[in-house]
């Protein structure tokens, strides 16, 4: 496991090309590499994008980004992943999600969240195994092939709710060595 660089996009456009078509995700179409890339940045901005690697190639990605453009919201994630077919099951997943969720914790996230469409089994598993509570369904939420499909909706607290809240931390600052004792963690078996 490891942070996500621009020079990944292709890899990782792939694996999200195996989901473009499905309800997974509510993208019509593919987007370009280019823009790929430029999501992966604007991400790294803040917050993480990891990356699992299998023999030197990349086989499932998950990130995190702000829930609401608000200040008051900084303190709230949401989180998404996306793993190759060959690899599913096989707890790439809860790895890629706990370092996720560590490392916002490190970050001063309060609370992450999982917008996943319904049906999908493997998605809501992976976060009720992960600890989410289901708060809520947003039913006909979008329109993907030729259906109106329901959102459900997964929360989870990461750390405490006290009083005056430090500032969200960029990735960018945390602390090397912490970063790295995160990543090594959850990539160990």
């Amino acid at each position: 496991m490891r942070m996500a660089v621009p020079g990944d996009s292709a890899a990782l456009l792939s694996i999200y090309r195996e989901y473009i078509q499905t309800p997974i995700t509510f993208e019509y179409e593919l987007p370009s590499q280019e823009e790929f890339t430029h999501r992966i940045l604007s991400t790294l901005a803040c917050y993480p994008y990891l990356v699992w690697e299998e023999q030197g190639t990349p086989v499932g990605y998950a990130y995190a980004h702000r829930l609401g453009e608000r200040d008051a919201y900084q303190w709230n994630a949401e989180l998404s992943i996306y793993l190759s077919t060959a690899i599913c099951r096989g707890g790439v997943g809860q790895r890629l999600y706990a370092a996720l969720m560590e490392l916002l914790r490190l970050q001063g996230v309060k609370t992450v969240c999982g917008i996943v469409t319904s049906p999908n089994p493997a998605s809501e598993g992976l976060h009720r195994a992960m600890g989410f509570r289901l708060v809520g369904t947003r039913k006909h939420a979008g329109y993907k092939n030729g259906v109106w499909l329901d959102v459900l909706w997964f929360e989870k607290s990461i750390s405490p709710h006290g009083p005056n809240p430090s500032p969200v931390i960029p990735i960018s600052h945390l602390p090397r060595e912490a970063l790295q004792a995160v990543l090594d963690q959850f990539s160990l078996p």
